[in-house]
């Protein structure tokens, strides 16, 4: 019984730290917020914060990885019930386009991640919450006679890539997500077996 109390005080804990430093990193950035600040908002000693995380390094990454896992969720979410995996490749992608417009997104994602993390550990990480779901819903595009059958983990790669560049761009111009999203999507027609819709049209979803 002790042990499992130990166990839930310290999750609670861990929580806490990550809840504190999630918005403190969202409002200022990595760079601005100190160790002390994080630690009185989430009401926890500095032994506890260094438990948990030996370096602030530590806590940004489970930060934004708490933040990666709830942007794919919401990612799914927004092509739930599409039974075309063509289909829910395009909506995803501007989905996810559409949700680097937070600031939350921009800051600890696009921003900080890769300058915190490095360039390597930052797209280790977006490729363990995105690659995978890449994969699937190029597989199934193929399986489904809706796109071109390519090399599935070559494709999914490139695909990452540009996406990264994408949403990079949202990141710095806000403004530009519609026009970013409908040059990938034109990239992603370039793929297509089955018709483009018109210009500012939905594609329909196969039943």
């Amino acid at each position: 019984m002790n042990v499992n109390r130990q166990v839930a005080r310290s999750a609670s804990t861990r929580a806490k730290l990550i809840k504190a430093a999630r918005t403190l990193f969202a409002r200022r950035g990595y760079a601005g917020v100190a160790t002390e600040e994080i630690v009185r908002r989430a009401g926890v000693t500095r032994g506890a914060l260094y438990h948990q995380f030996p370096a602030k390094e530590d806590l940004f990454l489970a930060v934004y990885e708490q933040v990666e896992r709830d942007l794919t969720e919401r990612v799914d979410q927004r092509v739930l019930g599409l039974t075309s995996p063509f289909a829910a490749m395009r909506a995803g992608i501007r989905a996810f386009l559409e949700e680097c417009r937070a600031p939350e997104v921009q800051r600890i994602v696009l921003i900080d991640g890769p300058a915190v993390l490095g360039w390597e550990r930052w797209r280790e990480v977006a490729e363990r919450y995105g690659l995978g779901l890449m994969e699937a819903v190029i597989r199934g595009a193929i399986d489904a006679g809706e796109i071109v059958a390519l090399d599935v983990d070559a494709l999914a790669h490139l695909l990452m890539g540009a996406l990264d560049e994408a949403a990079l761009l949202v990141a710095r111009d806000p403004a530009a997500t519609d026009a970013v999203a409908a040059t990938f999507e034109r990239l992603l027609d370039g793929l297509s077996l089955v018709p483009a819709p018109a210009p500012g049209a939905a594609r329909a979803d196969p039943a």
